[in-house]
């Protein structure tokens, strides 16, 4: 077998081998850069690791940072509310203090004004229980004088009876005096037209109708008159005091007219006419030289 002359041989490459770098020795130098390249890569990793903590704690030192600010801000703003306070509660116990002499003094004021008032009360009270003691003995006065008032009414009322008239038919009340004719006035029952007329030749008007007094006789207490009154002449001859002297008016029969005489003169007669309310007025027969009636 023939070998090149080119390829060595073996004993040739022994020796090449022999005579140049081990090979461990580049084994180890390749351990070595394979070493330095992990350590500058873990050493790398490190560095970028140690930047991103490094950052995140920038970042928490300035999130830490602006509590801080804000947390002394904030006792900043407590200690003025502290102050403020403190202030105030000194202002407070000051008028906490004046409020309380002004109380007092509030109630030392009301005290008298209570002892001045019960003193004008008990002389309100003693006066006023003199007043009522006047007022009680007015009154007393005052219910005897209703008790004679009424018992005036009720002997007034005694005196105005009913009387059977001239013609037969029972009167109203009839009054006796000119105090009994103002009460039978206030009752409105008739109506009622009080005179004084005098003995003479001409009739006088007494009210709706018109009376001539013909004669008169004071110690019997009588009267002849004659009476004028649709044209009608009615005569009432010897009639006496307190007599009610009837006749009719018109075409109604339902209550007569009444002329009550309560005093005889001398040629004088006092009394009284009355006519029914519903009656109508009559008209007074003529005659000469009548003359009004007194009132």
């Amino acid at each position: 077998m023939s070998i090149s002359p080119n390829v060595p041989s073996p004993q040739e490459s022994y020796h090449y081998e022999s005579s140049g770098t081990p090979r461990w020795i580049a084994v180890l130098f390749g351990l070595l850069f394979a070493g330095v390249a992990v350590v500058g890569y873990m050493g790398h990793q490190t560095e970028t690791k140690l930047e991103n903590d490094l950052s995140k704690q920038e970042d928490q030192n300035k999130v830490i940072s602006a509590q801080l600010e804000q947390a002394n801000s904030r006792l900043a703003d407590l200690k003025g509310h502290l102050d403020v306070t403190e202030q105030k509660i000194g202002m407070t116990r000051a008028e906490v203090a004046q409020a309380n002499s002004r109380a007092e003094a509030i109630r030392k004021e009301q005290q008298s004004s209570t002892a001045k008032l019960n003193t004008e009360l008990t002389q309100v009270q003693k006066e006023s229980e003199e007043k009522i003691g006047a007022v009680a003995t007015d009154v007393t006065g005052a219910k005897k004088d209703i008790e004679a008032t009424k018992s005036d009414l009720e002997a007034t009322k005694s005196k105005l009876d009913r009387q059977q008239g001239d013609m037969g038919v029972m009167s109203g009340l009839i009054a006796r005096t000119h105090d009994d004719l103002e009460e039978l006035k206030r009752r409105g029952d008739r109506n009622y037209y009080e005179f004084t007329i005098t003995k003479a030749k001409a009739p006088q008007r007494v009210g709706p109708i018109q009376v001539n007094v013909k004669k008169t006789d004071p110690k019997k207490s009588q009267f002849t008159m004659t009476v004028y009154a649709d044209d009608k002449e009615i005569e009432k001859k010897d009639r006496t005091v307190g007599e009610p002297v009837q006749f009719y008016v018109g075409n109604s029969r339902m209550a007569p007219y009444e002329i009550v005489v309560f005093k005889v003169g001398k040629d004088q007669l006092t009394g009284y006419l009355s006519t029914p309310k519903e009656g109508g007025a009559a008209s007074a027969a003529p005659a000469p030289a009548a003359t009004p009636a007194k009132q």
